[in-house]
């Protein structure tokens, strides 16, 4: 898998304990330092855990949710499950699991929309959609690899940024939103011998991430039903 990010129990408790405060403080010192007063660690020693500040936070909180994903997705039988299945499970757990903390989400978007923090924004989504691939037991290693990445990548981020927005009931908006998405990508990759049509990995991505975090700061964008294609 690529570059995942180790485990850390410290990091791990401090980010726990900070998620509540960040609705509240940002993804800031504030936010850190109140977590770290919870847990008796010395504000001092808290800062030198997330060296890089709000993005270190953000992006170790991404790493944090992939890898509680990946944890439920071996407990599930994706085995009865058709490929499709499988992407849509594992992507509808990672939103689902983090359902308590959407505003935190919300106000992680403008920091990885940052330009300074486009290589943090692209590795984070990278990292996501290659935890999904490999969980959910794709080990394809021919071009097809990197063509997969990059339609989820897309199809990761909408949902996010439609998830963020759902008011209907038990979010299943969002789901509907998210199957049709997915079989877009599945006719795409029937016809994935027209390679050049496609993008190259990664491109394009940034500016989604952009667009969402403009987005996700007006409640009113996006909100309701998508209309059928």
């Amino acid at each position: 898998m690529w570059r995942a990010l180790p485990a850390d129990e410290t990091r791990d408790r401090l980010l726990t304990a900070a998620l509540p405060h960040v609705p509240f403080d940002g993804w800031s010192e504030k936010a850190l330092a109140a977590a770290a007063a919870e847990l008796g660690i010395e504000t001092e020693e808290a800062h030198q855990t997330f060296p890089g500040g709000s993005v270190a936070l953000v992006t170790y909180h991404a790493a944090y949710a992939d890898r509680r994903m990946e944890e439920a997705l071996k407990e599930a039988d994706l085995a009865e499950m058709r490929l499709r299945e499988r992407i849509a499970h594992a992507v509808r757990l990672r939103l689902e699991q983090n359902v308590a903390h959407r505003e935190a989400i919300r106000a992680a978007l403008p920091i990885l929309a940052q330009p300074a923090n486009g290589p943090h924004a692209l590795s984070s989504l990278y990292r996501t959609v290659d935890t999904v691939w490999f969980a959910v037991g794709d080990k394809s290693t021919d071009f097809g690899f990197y063509t997969k990445r990059a339609l989820l990548a897309g199809v990761y981020l909408s949902t996010l940024l439609y998830w963020l927005n759902d008011g209907s009931e038990d979010t299943q908006a969002t789901w509907g939103f998210l199957d049709r998405r997915i079989a877009d990508v599945m006719r795409i990759q029937t016809a994935r011998g027209q390679f050049a049509r496609f993008r190259p990995p990664g491109f394009g991505l940034l500016r989604r991430l952009r667009e969402a975090a403009r987005a996700a700061a007006d409640p009113m964008h996006g909100r309701g039903p998508e209309r059928p294609s």
